[in-house]
């Protein structure tokens, strides 16, 4: 899906919603334990009560990967159900992969090639390595890189925040120097936590038009109103992601249906948002 593409869609819907599958097999609801794959069909219903309101999937493939060859088999097949969704949802692997530029390369074939089985629309990358370790990813035609910028964890004040003697801070740089990677803001985005919305007039000095893939809102106390606020751009130009607030927020053999009104909740108000752009 290209930069247009997205836009319509978010147009379309009024949202700017990623609703992320981190589809923790401990917490989903015990009557599905029955199942064959009890992941996919968690996964398959909570992807059917909230696509009216979501514009993108974000699954995290930790929650998939730990669970071995039934956890991949899992995603897999979550995978293949999206896309045949795929003109109404944007697909993220959330797997922050980041390595020298061989290895790289191999994770960008099996993240976005059909030979490796997902062929996600983006993926989450850490770009500690730098340059080489990104460009991999970015020679797919209309897949998108998303770096990490700004996280809405508690130890990101560990490294992001240091300063160089410009005062330049480390995520600055990060948004910056990846602009001049042969990127443009139709294949590349940037992670910036809803839990640091204060600094989201700074993040847009340096990136104004780049999309920004934000969470943190909902459990990890994130305000929409304050991402909105900063971030948002002529484009819309955010993607905000709830997870644990609409995929957990209910374990009954409802929690489709309370997944479906926390999404149309966060759609309703994503729309007044968009409204003022």
């Amino acid at each position: 899906m290209n930069r247009q593409e997205l836009i319509n869609l978010i147009n379309k819907k009024q949202s700017f919603l990623c609703v992320g599958l981190d589809s923790d097999i401990t917490k989903i609801p015990q009557h599905l334990l029955k199942e064959e794959d009890p992941v996919f069909e968690f996964n398959k219903s909570i992807i059917e009560a909230t696509l009216p309101f979501a514009v993108a999937y974000k699954p995290n493939l930790a929650f998939y990967e730990s669970n071995g060859i039934k956890g991949l088999i899992s995603l897999k097949k979550t995978i293949e159900y999206l896309a045949n969704k795929r003109q109404e949802c944007f697909m993220i692997a959330d797997a922050k992969r980041g390595d020298i530029g061989n290895t790289s390369k191999q994770y960008a074939k099996a993240m976005f090639s059909k030979e490796g089985d997902f062929d996600f629309d983006a993926i989450t990358i850490a770009p500690y390595m730098g340059k080489d370790s990104v460009m991999p990813f970015l020679d797919f035609p209309n897949k998108w890189v998303i770096l990490l910028a700004l996280t809405s964890n508690e130890g990101a004040s560990d490294f992001q925040y240091i300063e160089d003697r410009n005062g330049t801070a480390l995520f600055e740089r990060v948004l910056s120097v990846s602009q001049q990677w042969n990127t443009s803001k139709e294949n590349l985005m940037f992670v910036c936590g809803a839990t640091k919305a204060e600094k989201f007039t700074d993040i847009r000095k340096i990136a104004p038009e780049h999309f920004l893939l934000v969470p943190g809102v909902g459990a990890q106390g994130g305000s929409l109103k304050e991402v909105c606020k900063y971030g948002l751009n002529k484009d819309c130009g955010l993607l905000v992601n709830s997870s644990r607030g609409i995929i957990f927020a209910d374990t009954s053999e409802d929690f489709d249906k309370v997944a479906k009104e926390k999404a149309r909740q966060i759609q309703e108000e994503m729309s007044l948002y968009l409204k003022n752009i």
